[in-house]
Formats: structure tokens, C-alpha cells, sequence
């Protein structure tokens, strides 16, 4: 006797839908309407943060008409760096931010030294060179083990 040939399906036989979620729903694990009702609600929710957190900042009409403000403030990244210096002028730090405590103002060790580059900054060509060479060169790199 001749056995009959079956073919394969090319494509799949049954579609499974899937939930809000994108997980397919099984027959024995369906959610009552209640469920899915709040899982329809926290997936347009997601929805429209997504979206709002990709589409530009529209600006309103009262923000249109303050053209001198900037639409949004972007972070500058900042870079994590280590540097080597005396004893001394690591109290110093101590001591600046001691004042700066006296005086009402907590400040952290590094907004101090980016306080004191601003100040670099202003200086003038000689007055930086005369503060640069005031500084004592010392080895870089982690003191060897004693």
C-alpha cells in the first residue's frame, strides 16, 4: 500500500496575539478585563512618554514671544579625572572650603577647584604665568609602596 504524502506548512498554522505588553496570550493564562484594561492604560502611558522624550519641545506661545530664553539648557558631560599633588596644598583645599563653611556656603572639593580655574581665567597673561610658576612640579602617577 502506497502511504499518502502530506506537505509541510510554509507558514505558520495559528497566530498567537499578543497582550499589551508584546507577550503572547495563551488560552490557560488570559487576564480578565480589568487587567487588561490597566495593562492598556500603563502601555499608552509608556507610549507617550517615549514619544515625548523623542519629539523636540514644541514651544508655547508665551515661550515664542521670549525669544531671548533658550529652549532647553543642555548638561555639559563631565569627565571623571585623578591628579597628584603635595600635602600642603590638599589642606589648602581643606582650609578654603573651612571658610567657605564660615561663611554660610557648602561647596564640595571640586566645585572649589573649578571655582578657582574661573578665577584663572580672568587673570591676566602675567598674573597666571607669576601663579603657575609660584606651583612646584611634582612626580605624577601613585606614590611607590614603603
Amino acid at each position: 500500500m502506497i502511504e499518502p504524502r502530506i506537505k509541510k506548512p510554509t507558514k505558520k498554522a495559528f497566530h498567537f496575539p499578543k497582550n499589551a505588553n508584546g507577550h503572547a496570550v495563551t488560552e490557560d493564562k488570559q487576564a480578565d478585563a480589568g487587567e487588561l484594561a490597566s495593562a492598556d492604560v500603563q502601555a499608552a502611558a509608556t507610549k507617550a512618554k517615549r514619544q515625548k522624550r523623542a519629539a523636540p519641545a514644541q514651544a508655547t506661545p508665551t515661550e515664542a514671544a521670549g525669544a531671548g530664553k533658550a529652549k532647553s539648557v543642555k548638561k555639559e558631560k563631565v569627565i571623571r579625572d585623578s591628579f597628584t599633588m603635595p600635602k600642603s596644598d590638599y589642606e589648602k583645599i581643606a582650609a578654603l572650603k573651612q571658610k567657605c563653611l564660615d561663611a554660610g556656603v557648602s561647596v564640595k572639593k571640586s566645585e572649589l577647584l573649578r571655582a578657582g580655574l574661573i578665577i584663572l581665567e580672568t587673570a591676566s597673561t602675567k598674573r597666571l604665568l607669576a601663579a603657575i610658576s609660584a606651583v612646584e612640579t611634582v612626580k605624577t602617577g601613585r606614590p611607590a609602596q614603603s
